[in-house]
């Protein structure tokens, strides 16, 4: 088929481009950038503001489907100081492209949501409940980002109900892996606490958000984009969580990378910091009845996969401090 992945320029974007293709798919690629570490895999690389509905009609162009994953978004920190420029931009972003993907007669949609559409009134303990899909409605969601996931959903199912376009609605739940963004302000606690451990000493202090003790899955980015391709092929319209359901704090997520990194870490915790919901976890009852699959790989596995890449990156400005951490088999890419 002919596809079209918008924010192919971004992390789980690039990844998906290039499962696509190992698949045997033409793909073209849209984003305001090309790919931060490694050239894109895309076929054809479409350079443009999706803001702009223009641009939304020259990507779909000629295409059967569309994964469209493009946002304006960050880690917590991010998300949390910019309400009205997030909302705004992923508002004109997610409506001209559904506009544009029903004018071209686009044969299936899928969006990646976030799990930020859940009710904060559902997150309040560390010891958090699996959310399941339906727990969205009555709507509570995080300010800003979740609050316009959660309107794009609903304007794709009246796009699916008005006008027939055969959507996939997807919610994320915290993805990472190799060559997502590790610095700059929009990496996400992952990535960051590995790029705050390279380099570090062994026995040195690093900085936690919080007082550590708030809750998160973590799902690697090999799973998240064969769930992708899983869900499209799916005959299923509504929202379907994706990420797994292994919850650790973050203080968990700090001594398993520390031990990726083979260094004992102490915790400095900020409370001042922005730390999001208290505690947030994926139900995957619907994914493993939808697909009979459910991602699989462990977090200490998937950071075993991820701490050399960031290592690496952090290496090569001459920051990281040793032991270099066994490699494992990942692709390099490049500076």
């Amino acid at each position: 088929m002919r596809i079209l992945v918008t924010g192919a320029g971004g992390f789980i974007g690039h990844h998906l481009v290039k499962r696509l293709r190992a698949d045997g798919h033409w793909v073209r690629g849209g984003d305001v950038k090309y790919p931060e570490f490694e050239p894109s895999d895309a076929h054809e690389m479409l350079i443009g503001d999706l803001r702009s509905f223009e641009s939304c009609a020259r990507a779909v162009a000629g295409v059967d489907e569309v994964y469209h994953l493009a946002a304006d978004m960050g880690g917590i920190g991010y998300i949390s100081a910019n309400h009205a420029q997030l909302t705004r931009n992923n508002l004109l972003i997610d409506a001209n492209m559904l506009e544009a993907a029903h004018l071209a007669g686009v044969t299936r949609y899928l969006y990646t949501s976030s799990a930020c559409v859940y009710p904060s009134f559902l997150q309040t303990s560390e010891e958090a409940g699996n959310l399941k899909e339906r727990d969205a409605i009555p709507a509570d969601p995080e300010k800003g980002y979740g609050w316009e996931k959660l309107m794009a959903e609903q304007l794709a199912t009246y796009y699916h109900e008005d006008h027939g376009l055969d959507v996939r609605l997807v919610r994320f739940h915290n993805i990472y892996g190799p060559l997502g963004t590790y610095d700059g302000g929009k990496e996400k606690a992952p990535a960051a606490i590995m790029r705050k451990v390279s380099v570090a000493k062994a026995e040195d202090e690093i900085e936690v958000w919080g007082d550590g003790e708030q809750t998160r899955s973590f799902c690697y980015i090999d799973d998240c984009v064969e769930g992708l391709a899983r869900i499209m092929r799916s005959d299923y319209n509504a929202p379907v969580n994706l990420g797994t359901d292994e919850l650790v704090t973050v203080n968990e997520l700090v001594d398993a990378v520390a031990a990726a990194a083979g260094k004992r870490i102490h915790k400095r915790h900020d409370l001042t910091k922005p730390q999001g919901v208290r505690g947030r976890n994926s139900d995957n009852s619907l994914l493993r009845e939808l697909l009979d699959w459910e991602p699989r790989t462990t977090l200490r596995e998937g950071l075993a996969k991820t701490y050399p890449w960031i290592w690496r990156q952090m290496d090569r400005r001459g920051a990281a401090q040793q032991p270099a951490p066994v490699e494992t088999g990942v692709s390099k890419g490049v500076a």
